[in-house]
């Protein structure tokens, strides 16, 4: 997910953005445990993603948007 997609969402959305993206990320680690995944890179674009997300959900609170 690109950060200028991220930067038009809200900040309600960005939460619920993280929910899900954590949510993800522990399926993809239960999954490559269980039966192994076929693209092992998911994971760790998964991570960034999630990073992006609470880097502006933080910048969205430092600024006082809501």
């Amino acid at each position: 997910m690109k950060s200028r997609e991220l930067r038009k969402l809200g900040l309600e959305d960005l939460k619920k953005k993280e929910r899900e993206l954590r949510r993800e990320l522990l399926r993809l680690r239960f999954k490559r445990k269980i039966e192994g995944l076929p693209n092992p890179m998911s994971i760790r674009n998964t991570r960034r993603d999630l990073a992006r997300v609470l880097t502006l959900i933080r910048e969205k609170e430092l600024r006082g948007e809501g």
